[in-house]
């Protein structure tokens, strides 16, 4: 059973900075494509940040100069590092993966969500 799950998120002020984490387990062989998705109550989740096939970064353009993606590959972790956070922001952050085990099956997987607020 390979699963991922989210933890960092919180209340932070604005122009605060918080760094997520997204922690694979189970029988893992490789970590394909992670990104980050974030959702507001009423709202279609959006993508945010994501590792691309070739391994370069994507990022919306409303936190491009802000948040970073990054990995551990050695950990099977990725994090998503946002500086200058605000009000917008607020959302539960996801983080998605394609998953392959060391059994040579594909999974795609969602983590459970962590909360972001930000507010004064």
């Amino acid at each position: 059973q390979v699963q991922l799950v989210e933890s960092g998120g919180g209340l932070v002020q604005p122009g605060g900075s918080l760094r997520l984490s997204c922690a694979a387990s189970g029988s893992i062989s490789s970590i394909n494509a992670p990104g980050w998705y974030r959702q507001v109550p009423g709202r279609e989740r959006e993508w945010v940040a994501v590792f691309t096939s070739d391994s370069s970064t994507n990022y919306t353009d409303s936190v491009k100069g802000r948040f970073t993606i990054s990995r551990d590959s050695a950990r099977n972790t990725v994090y998503l590092q946002m500086h200058n956070l605000k009000p917008e922001d607020t959302a539960v952050y996801y983080c998605n993966a394609r998953i392959v085990t060391r059994q040579g099956v594909w999974y795609s997987r969602w983590g459970q969500g962590t909360e972001v607020t930000v507010s004064s």
